[in-house]
């Protein structure tokens, strides 16, 4: 049988499901990346869909994913294609009988799998492996069970689901290799200038599998920051206040089991402490997230949110552009702001912060924002990104629909305003 793996957000090949299955069951397997041209498009709000930051990054992963798959004997086609063409021509040039994949439900990426299996007539093999908790291990029935505050979700979780252990990478015969056809693209070819990393961005990292395994080693082994995490996660300047594995836990180059184990085996040979528990804490509000997209579906995208609320939202297009520039009334909103435009990542309190101004202070459609942040995102994962904006705006999972002081927030976590100064 002749395998085709298609690569979507799981760019490893260490504890990839449709990976090791794919070497298991089959004599042949190839691989496939598809760069969606559409991912680059004009947004109806003026932006590219995916800017510069996070195509760069993409690029860097791919380019090492096929290194990797290269030493296992896989062939990685990168094809710079929608996957509904580019997919089905490749099924039929290579008389593939199975294709395997990572199990994505979200509207946009559901559609294009219709039009492809419409397409074609192979075994589909799918696999929801971007969890740390399996759907099949939470103690819920169905997703409607899934409870609507995060710490019910939480504590069940931890008491009575348990973390599957990571896989080894596969490895198949040498004589399954073949050389790709494609190059991969450049950022020329997706339409971007090339650039270097700002010099004061808290993320100067590359992407691709080996360098998330580096950073866990680096961050949790070496530095020992991991056992200071719940400590310093709400810093603003440099690289080591946070871990920063969202970077590739988002492209799927680690998988959420992988940082898991590091952690359990951090808190097993250094130390075990509220610190360490934070980081897996962090792991779960992403599955969290995920979980609720399941549940909800579509409704994460709506303005309503999943509780259908119906607020009235603003469109100031001035209003957009000072936000998006740096030029409110608040400077800790200008500075973060600033940060993002410049360097594609913002820390988590910043995003915090800036999403309360602009939903709640400016009650400005979420919806705008949201999109501008899957624009300029490094580390946007659709399922944290609407599901920390529906939190935000009030339409979410946040029972208590706080509202941000800026002020206070900015004397709080940048007292001396080295930040501020920083950006501004």
């Amino acid at each position: 049988m002749k395998a085709l793996v298609w690569f979507t957000q799981d760019l490893r090949i260490r504890d990839n499901v449709s990976l090791s299955l794919a070497c298991q069951e089959n004599e042949q397997v190839q691989a496939v990346y598809c760069i969606d041209p559409r991912q680059f498009e004009t947004t109806n709000y003026g932006f590219k869909r995916t800017e510069k930051f996070r195509a760069k990054f993409l690029l860097e992963t791919l380019t090492e994913l096929r290194l990797s798959l290269e030493k296992i004997n896989i062939p990685l086609e990168v094809i710079f294609e929608k996957p509904e063409v580019a997919l089905p021509n490749l099924v039929s040039q290579h008389q593939i009988d199975r294709v395997y994949k990572m199990t994505e439900w979200t509207s946009e990426e559901q559609t294009i799998l219709r039009q492809i299996k419409q397409k074609t007539k192979v075994q589909w093999v799918e696999n929801y492996d971007q969890f740390l908790f399996h759907p099949e291990d939470i103690p819920y029935q169905n997703w409607a069970q899934i409870p609507e505050v995060f710490t019910e979700f939480r504590k069940k979780t931890e008491q009575l689901a348990r973390v599957r252990q990571p896989i080894a990478a596969p490895q198949m015969p040498s004589e399954n290799y073949s050389e790709p056809q494609n190059k991969i693209p450049s950022l020329t070819d997706l339409g971007f200038e090339d650039f270097e990393t700002h010099p004061n961005s808290a993320v100067p990292f590359k992407g691709g599998e080996l360098q998330a395994l580096n950073r866990l080693e680096d961050y949790f082994f070496i530095t020992q920051n991991l056992a200071r995490y719940k400590q310093t996660r709400n810093g603003l300047i440099g690289a080591d206040y946070s871990s920063k594995l969202s970077l590739w836990l988002a492209n799927g180059s680690i998988s959420a089991r992988t940082i898991y184990e590091a952690v359990r085996k951090f808190e097993r040979t250094i130390v075990k402490n509220e610190d360490t528990y934070w980081l897996i804490f962090e792991l779960i509000w992403r599955d969290y997230f995920k979980y609720i997209s399941l549940k909800h579906q579509n409704k994460i995208f709506h303005l309503g949110g999943i509780l259908n609320r119906p607020y009235h939202w603003n469109q100031n297009k001035h209003k957009f552009k000072l936000w998006t520039e740096g030029k409110t009334p608040e400077p800790f909103v200008n500075a973060n702001m600033i940060e993002l435009r410049e360097t594609g990542f913002m820390s988590n309190r910043g995003r915090q912060n800036v999403a309360s101004f602009w939903a709640k202070q400016w009650q400005e459609d979420w919806h705008i924002a949201a999109a501008y942040f899957e624009s300029m995102l490094i580390d946007y994962d659709v399922h944290s990104n609407y599901g920390n904006w529906i939190y935000n705006a009030g339409v979410g999972n946040d029972p208590r629909d706080r509202m941000f002081n800026i002020k206070r927030q900015a004397d709080m976590y940048d007292p001396q305003q080295a930040f501020q100064k920083l950006w501004l």
